[in-house]
């Protein structure tokens, strides 16, 4: 007998509310249980959704954004595509900066939903410790002009009131005690937000952030370059202060890679390359616990991003 399903009201009424999923094939026989919020089934593909619109709401409610407005930010592509959709459905204009580093389906994503992208290339060097705050300093130049609002998706905090409800569902899809939960941060506006929930319903919860191994600024202070989309933006978050966090692990990028085809081929979750970075974290950190406990990741954006990033072939 198939279930009922209420019909959303509108679209932005169907972000949130991602299932949660317990790995089968891919987990060793010791490990813990490791589970995995599937935050690509929101409606960009990502779990920026939940980001933007707590940012867009919380201005409007404010009265800083207002009709006839323009919202301004950087972004690596994700960030971007959710608040081209938030304000295509909200009647707002929206110009991005983003670059030529990051993958094509997200630039092409947000064009479509209605979004000017200006593109700061980077010659081929991937993402580099420069290259965010290259593109926050063109942003900032553009917010000062008369009509335009800058998202400041980086020191938001307006942000951790959309991904607390991401930690609340969390809690109510896992019938036993979270031991862990790890996450690769950009904003690390989701880490934040989920670990708040989380230690205010467990303190014994440990939170443990993942970085590239090539850009260890948290774990070692170094910053590098990589190719993981969102994460290891070269400088602290502001945003990562107000998380309770317990230690920071770095993942190689090509275990990362690897670990996100195995969800693909294995598990059927097709996620991108941070997804894979988080998994890898996970099953690791499980190894350590061994079975009766319960590591929590998450599957931060749709693989369908990355198909001609390399990412699968």
């Amino acid at each position: 007998m198939r279930t009922a399903v209420t019909a959303k009201n509108d679209i932005i009424s169907a972000i949130g509310n991602t299932p949660m999923v317990k790995l089968e094939k891919i987990v060793p026989d010791d490990c813990a249980d490791i589970y995995v919020k599937l935050e690509y089934l929101n409606p960009t593909g990502s779990y920026k959704d939940r980001m933007v619109l707590a940012i867009i709401q919380e201005a409007e409610k404010r009265g800083v954004l207002k009709p006839g407005m323009t919202v301004v930010e950087c972004t690596a592509g994700n960030t971007g595509t959710s608040l081209a959709f938030v304000c295509s459905a909200k009647g707002y204009r929206f110009k991005a900066i983003s670059s030529d580093a990051f993958a094509k389906e997200k630039l092409q994503a947000m064009r479509l939903f209605g979004a000017e992208v200006e593109l700061l290339s980077n010659e081929g060097r991937g993402i580099t410790p420069d290259l965010i705050p290259r593109m926050i300093k063109h942003v900032q130049k553009l917010s000062t002009q008369e009509g335009f609002y800058w998202t400041k998706q980086f020191e938001n905090t307006d942000a951790l009131a959309g991904f607390r409800e991401m930690g609340k569902e969390i809690l109510t899809q896992i019938t036993q005690p979270i031991n862990v939960f790890c996450a690769g941060v950009g904003t690390a506006g989701m880490l934040t937000g989920v670990s708040q929930e989380l230690k205010q319903a467990n303190p014994a919860t440990q939170v443990v952030v993942l970085e590239p191994a090539s850009a260890a600024l948290l774990a070692q202070g170094i910053p590098g370059s990589h190719k993981v989309d969102g994460i290891g933006v070269g400088f602290v978050p502001p945003l990562l202060k107000q998380a309770a966090y317990d230690a920071v692990r770095m993942i190689e990028e090509p275990e990362a890679r690897r670990i996100a085809k195995l969800l693909a081929s294995e598990e059927g979750i097709l996620a991108g390359t941070s997804s894979g970075l988080n998994v890898s974290a996970a099953i690791a950190l499980g190894k350590e616990l061994g079975p009766g406990h319960a590591v929590v990741t998450v599957a931060c954006d749709s693989g369908l991003k990355y198909l001609s990033s390399g990412l699968f072939d």
